[in-house]
């Protein structure tokens, strides 16, 4: 009989965790020069530089996918194929961390700063190792905080980048890329393993159309942030209501009150 109260190996998380912990003080430590990158496209000059804070972000979101499938691969539901849907959201999380933390100055916030991304990480790849079994009795728990986690991390990343106040043209690929993954990775595990690309897609445009328009307008970070989650948030809780046969009207009302508490939120914190 398969165990349903599977634990993931301690000895290869605790690895995991160390090299991936490890990346992020490097990143913060070694100070290497920057290398500027410009081009044109469509006689429009594009630059911006390349330092190991980018390096090392994406190092650390490939380390962190590939270690959460070499854990995962222990599980006695999965085997030796760990499907994709299991790298998204650790891959995601170890992205979105290094933003603050190579924002955060070096002295006691930021070592709070870098525990609190490890006690993160660990609770994400914990989660995930968790829903792999739908038959696990912390399954609802772990997948209420994968959820959860998803959601704020996407608040996190939307602040950070416009606390960086990168230009448009790399912003909005960020906000595509990020909306997409997260409004998936949430519709998947509230919808019990479903997967609605069209719709996630519809909700990625109107979410990256908003952030555009919005881009350049004299407001706080974190008011800018509330208004992209608030409006993925409500959009991806209106969709599943949908899907889960809820009346229209229950779900319009739903999701239009979480926006506009969001909203009201974003606009008193402007």
């Amino acid at each position: 009989m398969v165990n349903s109260y599977s634990i993931p190996d301690r000895q290869k998380l605790s690895i995991l965790l160390a090299t991936i912990l490890l990346a992020l003080v490097v990143a913060r430590f070694v100070e290497l020069p920057g290398m500027p990158v410009s081009f044109d496209v469509a006689n429009i000059l594009v630059s911006f530089e390349i330092n190991i804070n980018t390096f090392i972000a994406v190092i650390i979101a490939g380390l962190t996918a590939s270690g959460t499938d070499w854990l995962l691969r222990d599980h006695p539901r999965i085997g030796s194929q760990v499907p994709v849907k299991h790298w998204v959201l650790p891959g995601l999380t170890a992205w979105v961390v290094s933003f603050p933390l190579s924002l955060l100055p070096g002295n006691s916030l930021w070592w709070l700063g870098f525990f609190a991304a490890g006690i993160i990480l660990l609770l994400v790849i914990s989660a995930e190792y968790i829903v792999v079994d739908i038959e696990d009795i912390r399954h609802p728990l772990a997948s209420m905080g994968l959820i959860a986690l998803s959601f704020m991390l996407y608040l996190i990343f939307v602040i950070s980048l416009r606390t960086v106040g990168i230009r448009l043209l790399f912003f909005f690929p960020a906000v595509v890329f990020s909306s997409s993954l997260v409004a998936l990775r949430v519709i998947n595990l509230r919808l019990h393993g479903r997967w609605l690309f069209p719709q996630t897609a519809a909700i990625t445009l109107i979410v990256s159309q908003v952030a555009a328009a919005y881009h350049y307008l004299p407001i706080s970070p974190i008011s800018f942030g509330l208004i992209l989650f608030g409006l993925l948030y409500s959009l991806v809780n209106f969709l599943v209501s949908l899907n889960q046969a809820a009346l229209v009207k229950n779900a319009i009302t739903e999701s239009a009150f979480i926006l506009v508490i969001l909203l009201f939120l974003a606009f008193l914190i402007r």
